[in-house]
């Protein structure tokens, strides 16, 4: 059984500024890539890195609707590297609020790819959650939850 996940989640905004807020790196900075930056923004073709270390190959972007991505896998010290499939899409609602749904598919059969699987989801959830914080409210959900943050170390990021 192949390892893959979809979470969501509805924020009060429209879907331009809640796409905005994933391709444009000041805003993903202020609420999800906290430690370490962003090196640019999301564009298809090009290659960015977040947390200042991790490597992100932009696929595809279609405007106000829909990124996808694929990026290294959590994989054990024995293990070859790979990489997983995330889409995200952004669909405007009657009440003028955006759904935000990430899918991540691609990892192994295997325990570590179901750990990996797992984190992430998790990790994604935690996105969604901080996204709405920051674009309803203004409040930043990340400073200081982990204790990289704390740290200054950025190795210590959630593996999403």
């Amino acid at each position: 059984m192949p390892f893959e996940f979809r979470v969501n989640g509805r924020i009060a905004r429209p879907v331009a500024q809640v796409f905005d807020a994933v391709v444009n790196p000041v805003q993903l900075s202020r609420y999800f890539v906290t430690l370490g930056g962003i090196s640019g923004p999301l564009v298809a073709g090009a290659t960015v890195t977040w947390w200042g270390e991790v490597p992100v190959e932009v696929e595809a972007v279609e405007h106000n609707e829909r990124i996808v991505f694929r990026w290294d896998a959590m994989v054990a010290k024995e293990e070859t590297p790979y990489r997983t499939r995330v889409e995200m899409r952004f669909q405007s609602l009657d009440d003028g609020a955006t759904m935000v749904t990430i899918a991540e598919t691609g990892w192994r059969e295997s325990e570590q790819g179901q750990k990996g699987s797992y984190l992430n989801c998790e990790g994604w959830s935690q996105m969604l959650a901080c996204m709405k914080a920051w674009l309803e409210y203004g409040i930043n959900l990340r400073h200081g939850y982990y204790l990289s943050e704390l740290s200054g170390k950025p190795a210590l990021e959630p593996q999403i």
